[in-house]
């Protein structure tokens, strides 16, 4: 089976479809979400409608933040999670509107699938821990949340791509081609972002899986057109549209 393995769309619509394209023609049999599926971006209920129909998604603390009080949010991310619930809760049509947020409600925080785990944040902490790759420094926590881990992890959440090793090295989809091969050795792969890169690339990033082949892709899609709705909206940032550009 080949999956697609994507995260943090953020309520950016344009990547979303942009993505979805490229990835119909690569003879993917499912599609699986990391999560925050909303947050910061100017269509959170057009992306769940999208996210409904994939074969995994699990929770995110953006999406989590939509369902509860947003703990540790910047001010600008907070606004944004309140405004997002402000569209969810929108009298578009009252079954339409259950439905999006039941499918919050039943988002699980992990999914495994024999040696494979999925979450949003890292295998310690599934909604909120980042691991960015300056922690392979920090070998204390590298050691604890890989011994969390049975073999591999997928996750998001900082929307920086690449490939962790249990030896502490972190390897950007650049350094290895777009692709790494799965071994015996223990490894985190982070998917990157649909929806708000932060690697200094603006274009939209995936993984696809199959077998053991992890393969990155980047998408364009139009950033300034997602950017204008975010400047057009009051409640959210200009930060956050202006991010959108720079891949920031």
């Amino acid at each position: 089976m080949k999956r697609a393995i994507i995260s943090d769309i953020h309520g950016n619509l344009e990547a979303l479809q942009a993505v979805l394209d490229d990835i119909s023609k690569r003879d993917v049999d499912e599609i699986y979400c990391l999560g925050d599926v909303i947050g910061y971006g100017p269509n959170p209920c057009e992306c769940l409608d999208v996210a409904m129909d994939f074969k995994v998604c699990i929770l995110g603390n953006h999406d989590h933040g939509a369902l509860f009080d947003p703990e540790a949010f910047s001010s600008g991310a907070e606004r944004a999670i309140f405004w997002t619930r402000q569209q969810l809760e929108a009298e578009t049509g009252e079954q339409q509107r259950i439905r999006r947020w039941d499918f919050l409600c039943e988002l699980q925080r992990n999914h495994r699938e024999g040696d494979l785990l999925f979450v949003h944040g890292s295998a310690r902490s599934p909604l909120n821990e980042y691991i960015f790759p300056e922690d392979v420094y920090n070998s204390q926590k590298m050691t604890r949340v890989f011994q969390l881990i049975q073999q591999y992890c997928f996750q998001g959440h900082t929307h920086v791509p690449g490939v962790f090793t249990d030896s502490n090295e972190f390897f950007s989809p650049p350094d290895i081609n777009n692709r790494y091969r799965l071994s015996s050795d223990k490894v985190m792969v982070n998917v990157g972002s649909v929806g708000q890169p932060r690697d200094g690339d603006p274009r939209s990033c995936y993984v696809t899986l199959e077998e053991q082949q992890v393969e990155f892709h980047r998408v364009e899609y139009p950033q300034q057109e997602t950017a204008n709705k975010i400047f057009g909206i009051p409640d959210l940032d200009d930060s956050l549209g202006e991010r959108l550009l720079a891949g920031r």
